[in-house]
């Protein structure tokens, strides 16, 4: 096995500048944020995050957040649909927590303005694959998460005494003596800087730029789990990247998010020839778990010989349908799609990094000093695959459990800030130039074809060798911008991936072997753990 250098860029304190925050945190989504109005004001908190405030998946998320808000809904309810998504691993004592601490948050985003869907006074609730209630609130039609995230970031420019670092890349955690010190940050305009923290969360979101098909924005290039792992972390579950169904599938356009709220108002998954499928596979249908409309779909395109199917809504209102997704009907009406009446042309694409590193219900990491909340994370809530619109809710619980343990322990101790004498030396420089842009497109395109919707042992141990391969000549070097970091980060969380997938010889949730189908619980209904020794 290659070697992982446990700091990416040579470093000396004598060279870098130096900045100190009681608390910092990495990451702008929604539990980042939502960490961060936990933060005790007493305190100096910096935020920072990789792109702009705006840029994050939750940002994109379009369905909503689950929540018993119906009277006729129920707690054990949605319990039970998460548990049963989550393919029998899901952490029941995490599910009952996150679902109960649900409606109080909701309530809490209402106060700060977030402005979600209502019909005569009251909240709508729509209904998503998994879901056995309608309890998905959502905002903008089909916007959750930017007018979400619009009402956080607001709460977060206004409070006191919080410092926000957007376009700064993370290069590293620092440890030191085993625990985490803050980290090694880099900046277009004032180049590395160390950042020395008492406490750090980590909520760097998802990584599913890894996968040549996906809905996450650019900025998702696993960063968090790999540095996290850099620094002794355990990574737990990385084998399990769910994958969206529903995905636009229109050449030369941006691969858009068609949410699961489509099928919860009625939309029909239809192949080529016009026939609806879901049926076939399970009497869920179009409101099955994503892991099993995902492998249907890929299925009836195997049987069809076409690379997508499609979304049919025409048998519905029109007016109805165009209102309730407007985001939609923009996105494909630039590509002269009628949502209404002309059919969606749709597959499945990587959507949502369940694996990641391990916390307690309180967010803390295996690392003292480093907390983590969200996608980066592996919690217990979502098993084998996640419930629709469970994700946003458990950056809240997460987000301001971690916020809240971080806080107190940084008021708990002393000031007596001083910088570390760490140091890392300049390695070996290499004459061979490289293309990075190639390398990074072989394995997004190696991740899809290998470990995607479908896996087979064979493949997965091919591609293993390969991108053991291309980290033995791309790891040793160190590189001076986020384009050669970004790739390291990928490869790094993408061999773990691949290997972990190798390692469980079953089906469970979204990791499907074709050469192991079925789920075995026996021998397979455990987690799988890594860590860098």
């Amino acid at each position: 096995m290659n070697v992982i250098p446990r700091y990416l860029v040579p470093f000396h304190p004598k060279r870098i500048p130096h900045h100190f925050a009681d608390v910092l945190i990495i990451g702008g989504g929604i539990a980042g944020l939502r960490a961060a109005m936990e933060i005790d004001p007493r305190l100096s908190l910096l935020v920072i995050t990789k792109d702009t405030m705006e840029q994050s998946n939750s940002a994109y998320a379009q369905g909503g957040i689950a929540s018993v808000i119906d009277p006729d809904d129920n707690f054990a309810s949605h319990v039970e649909d998460t548990l049963v998504a989550g393919a029998n691993l899901c952490d029941r004592d995490v599910v009952e927590m996150v679902v109960r601490e649900a409606p109080p948050h909701i309530r809490q985003l209402i106060e700060w303005g977030t402005k979600f869907d209502t019909e005569k006074g009251e909240l709508m609730l729509g209904r998503e694959g998994g879901h056995s209630h309608r309890r998905i609130v959502h905002a903008l039609g089909d916007a959750t998460g930017h007018e979400v995230m619009r009402a956080i970031i607001e709460q977060v420019r206004t409070k006191n005494d919080s410092q926000l670092w957007p376009n700064t890349f993370t290069i590293d955690l620092l440890t030191h003596e085993g625990r985490c010190r803050g980290a090694l940050v880099w900046h277009a305009r004032h180049g590395r800087t160390f950042i020395w923290a008492k406490q750090t969360i980590l909520c760097t979101g998802g990584a599913g730029q890894i996968y040549r098909e996906t809905t996450n924005p650019e900025v998702a290039t696993g960063d968090g789990h790999a540095l996290a792992y850099r620094a002794g972390a355990e990574l737990r579950d990385m084998e399990f990247m769910q994958f969206h169904p529903t995905v636009l599938y229109i050449a030369g356009g941006s691969r858009s998010l068609i949410t699961e709220a489509m099928r919860g108002e009625g939309a029909r998954l239809v192949d080529a020839n016009g026939r609806r499928f879901m049926l076939d596979y399970d009497e869920r249908a179009e409101l099955a778990p994503r892991d099993v409309v995902s492998q249907a779909i890929v299925a009836q395109m195997e049987k069809t010989r076409q690379p997508n199917v499609f979304l049919d809504l025409s048998h519905l209102e029109a007016e109805k349908v165009r209102k309730r997704f407007p985001g939609i009907a923009r996105t494909c009406a630039e590509f002269g799609i009628d949502i209404a009446t002309d059919p969606i042309p749709v597959r499945p694409g990587a959507h949502y990094m369940i694996g990641g590193v391990t916390v307690d219900h309180e967010g803390r990491t295996t690392v003292p000093g480093l907390w983590a909340a969200g996608e980066v994370t592996s919690s217990g809530l979502h098993g084998a695959n996640r419930l629709a619109s469970n994700s946003l809710l458990e950056g809240l619980v997460y987000g301001t459990h971690a916020g809240a343990g971080a806080s107190a322990l940084a008021l708990a101790e002393d000031d007596s800030f001083q910088a570390i004498p760490l140091e890392n030396a300049v390695a070996q420089p290499r004459e061979e130039p490289l293309d990075l842009v190639d390398i990074r497109n072989s394995l997004k395109s190696l991740m899809w074809r290998s470990a995607g919707v479908q896996r087979t042992g064979p493949q997965l141990a091919d591609a293993g060798r390969t991108i053991r391969r291309w980290c033995g000549y791309v790891l040793a070097r160190q590189f001076n911008d986020p384009e050669g970091w970004e790739l390291q980060n990928m490869l790094t969380v993408a061999r773990l991936m691949v290997e972990t997938a190798l390692a469980r010889e079953e089906s469970r949730g979204v990791h499907y072997r074709t050469d192991f189908p079925q789920a075995d619980d026996e021998h397979w209904r455990r987690h799988l753990v890594v860590q860098r020794k």
